[in-house]
């Protein structure tokens, strides 16, 4: 136990905050006394002193029997739940639902309540408990009670017992590719990728070599002014969606703009620059791509398209206008709300109320610029379906938001301030990381009725046939930060998960979408237990997929056997956290670790590790008859890319490959930068400014920039789509699914 008041210990508990952790080399880690004060003082509770500890368990109590009902209440369809209600002891109780349809229902038993009386303020107040049946229909519904002077009622979540597989995955499984959109320039995109060519690229996959999904990066909003935030995995908004993506040709009344010609031009000189350009430059496609937008908005729109804006608003609601006043305000004052003036740091304050009207034609453009995306986003995907894919595009859920952005000026009042989260060292971070985000309050979230985040999954999967959960972890526990401390000096804080993943299983279930976990890192095992029953799929990466169960302890854990890994689970060879798998072969995640100083032990000793786990995955591949002998990328001394045979890693990658299709896993993504070769790092965990993240486009394995017309007709691409269709088609083998050890993404 780590070494703290008991005070101290007792109010973290109730909190949810851990006061010890297991690390990834399975030790008890103790937290310091100075982290959880930290963490509470951001959870609104006092603890820095033995009085003020006293104090806050004091009004822990006083809050929880106040209430008269739970601040929100989850059941599963599948089975009977309970909730308690408070009333002065002795007192009669009535309950009921009120169902989302209107109709209501009485037909909830009362349980047995042994709990003793509460002395509230000299009043006693009792505990009753009362069942949920079974059967309830899904959906967000509201729980009442009235006793003999109160009356009060709450939200009642009704969740599936379990996400169902689409009919073909039941029997079946499917491959994808998987691509950093962003990335994908077309001879007809203004710069960057779009959702054009996130359509062309469903078609190609889907058409010519029977792809059933398209897993994409995170299309979350940017702050729109620039220096445009890089990242798609740190967001101004998770429910909005970035209009960089947008091709504006695309708008119907494109056709309308006078002077189109002028506009074509801006973006012949955006794709001329991009040509010459060795990073991607957001910038300068936004602001090119943002006059034609302007162009587009001044057009008037026909009576028809006139009512599919306003009735694309009224959906939306008021997180919409939230969202287009933030942006609005951004364009004067900066992407952070925390640096406003401070009458505007509010959503709700008069002055930002003011501002809205005064400027209503520049808050209207950037609602109509969501609506817009609406369409191509459904465009894309039904475009996916049509084609014959069984998903279609499958998005990616982000774990967090930017602290100065749009959803945290607008949902600052269930956010944490004073923390980050992030994640403790790793075997690949090993100073841990911070994602400098602020994250959910779990008091303020059940408070609301979870709404915020119900909003966010539902806008996420509107037009999707699935979802990536990035770090699904956090929404069992979540690593917080105080602020101004390293990553290592932070402590996990516990979620209702039941209520979490419960309601991302209503969502989906409501859509027909997958939901795929991306669980890697440190995972207890019962995390993944829990995930698998809800039909939740998680992730395996080939290079961590390692056997814990060898006979001899001591030894190097070995590749898991193929018929070993999980079934319920999205597998490939690698992810964007690491290189691209020609780069990896070459050791570049090694060596730009080192040069980056993110290495806690000697470069030499990461090169012989790495060295060693790559060998013993050819010894794998040669295993299974999938490598031929002497096969090898580099010679074993080789700590650079001058030594690697590109044939043998053309060959390496194709085997690795088709060792997915030998595994039972329901999904097998391939990285479309393995597809065409690409060696560059997209991201280095752990960096900002220290390396060019999420800037690279797309290349081939000679570092030239590819364009999406070139991917089409690349050979190479074609021989590894080739390959994972055959692996999707191959029969599922059945074998004993193993054990998930910390950092490791073994079977259930």
């Amino acid at each position: 136990m780590t070494d703290v008041a008991a005070s101290l210990a007792e109010l973290a508990h109730r909190h949810g905050v851990a006061t010890e952790y297991v690390d990834w080399r399975d030790r008890p880690t103790p937290v310091p006394a100075a982290t959880l004060v930290a963490v509470l003082a951001a959870l609104g509770v006092p603890a820095a002193t033995e009085e003020q500890r006293r104090a806050s368990l004091a009004a822990h109590d006083r809050r929880y029997w106040s209430r008269s009902l739970p601040p929100t209440v989850h059941v599963r369809s599948d089975r009977s739940g309970s909730f308690w209600v408070h009333v002065p002891h002795g007192s009669p109780v009535r309950v009921w639902i009120e169902l989302a349809d209107g109709t209501v229902r009485t037909d909830l038993r009362q349980l047995e309540n042994n709990t003793p009386p509460y002395d509230l303020d000299g009043e006693p107040i009792g505990e009753a408990g009362f069942e949920l049946p079974a059967g309830l229909p899904l959906g967000y519904h509201r729980l009442h009670m009235r006793s003999t002077d109160t009356a009060a009622d709450t939200t009642l979540i009704v969740s599936p017992g379990a996400v169902a597989l689409p009919h073909r995955l039941e029997s079946g499984r499917a491959w994808g590719p998987a691509t950093q959109l962003y990335s994908v320039i077309s001879e007809r995109s203004w710069g960057t990728g779009d959702l054009t060519d996130l359509t062309d690229l469903a078609v190609w996959s889907g058409s010519r070599h029977g792809a059933d999904f398209l897993l994409v990066n995170p299309l979350h909003a940017a702050a729109p002014v620039t220096p445009m935030e890089p990242s798609p995995y740190l967001p101004t908004s998770r429910q909005f969606v970035n209009p960089l993506y947008l091709r504006p040709e695309a708008i119907p009344e494109f056709a309308y703009v006078r002077g189109r010609a002028r506009l074509r031009k801006k973006r012949l000189t955006v794709q001329a620059h991009a040509s010459r350009s060795q990073l991607i430059d957001r910038d300068a496609a936004w602001q090119a791509k943002r006059a034609a937008l302007q162009a587009v908005y001044r057009v008037p729109r026909s009576a028809g398209r006139d009512m599919a804006y306003t009735a694309f608003r009224h959906r939306a609601g008021p997180r919409l206008d939230d969202f287009a006043v933030w942006c609005a305000l951004a364009e004067r004052h900066g992407p952070d709300w925390r640096r406003w003036p401070e009458e505007l740091r509010h959503p709700r304050s008069p002055a930002v109320a003011d501002f809205a009207v005064r400027h209503a034609d520049e808050v209207d453009f950037h609602r109509w610029l969501q609506w817009q995306l609406d369409d191509q986003l459904a465009a894309a995907q039904s475009a996916a379906r049509r084609i014959g894919m069984e998903l279609g595009i499958m998005h990616d859920l982000a774990v967090g938001v930017d602290a100065g952005g749009a959803d945290a000026w607008a949902l600052q009042d269930v956010l944490a301030p004073g923390v980050t989260a992030g994640a403790p060292s790793d075997e690949f971070n090993q100073l841990g990381q911070d994602w400098s985000q602020p994250p959910w309050r779990p008091d303020r979230l059940t408070e609301c009725g979870y709404e915020p985040f119900r909003a966010m999954v539902a806008a996420v999967l509107r037009h999707a046939g699935g979802v990536r959960i990035d770090h699904i972890i956090g929404l069992f526990r979540l690593w917080w930060i105080p602020a101004g401390a390293p990553p290592t000096d932070g402590t996990y804080v516990h979620y209702d998960h039941e209520t979490m993943v419960g309601i991302v299983a209503l969502e989906a279930a409501r859509v027909g979408a997958v939901v795929v976990g991306e669980d890697l890192g440190t995972v207890e095992p019962w995390v993944r237990d829990h995930l698998r029953e809800r039909g939740l799929l998680g992730t395996s990466i080939l290079w961590f997929e390692l056997d814990r169960d060898s006979a001899d302890p001591a030894a190097p854990a070995g590749p898991l056997p193929a018929e070993r890994w999980r079934e319920y689970c999205l597998s490939a060879v690698t992810t964007h956290d690491l290189p691209p798998t020609p780069g990896y072969l070459a050791g570049a995640h090694v060596r730009l670790r080192a040069e980056l100083g993110l290495l806690t032990r000697p470069a030499a000793e990461e090169w012989a590790d790495d060295r060693a786990k790559q060998q013993a995955w050819l010894a794998e591949l040669r295993r299974v008859g999938l490598l031929d002998a002497g096969v090898d990328p580099a010679d074993p001394d080789a700590v650079d890319d001058d030594a690697v045979d590109d044939d043998a890693v053309d060959d390496i990658v194709l085997a690795l490959h088709r060792y997915l299709g030998r595994t039972p896993s329901k999904l097998l993504a391939l990285g479309l930068a393995d597809a065409v070769g690409d060696r560059r790092i997209q991201n280095q965990p752990g960096t900002s400014d220290e390396y060019p993240n999420w800037r690279v486009p797309l290349s081939g394995p000679d570092g030239r920039r590819m364009l999406l017309e070139e991917v089409f007709t690349d050979p190479r691409a074609a021989a590894l789509a080739e390959a994972m269709r055959a692996g999707a088609q191959s029969r599922v083998q059945s074998g004993v699914q193993s054990r998930p050890g910390p950092g490791v993404t073994g079977g259930v």
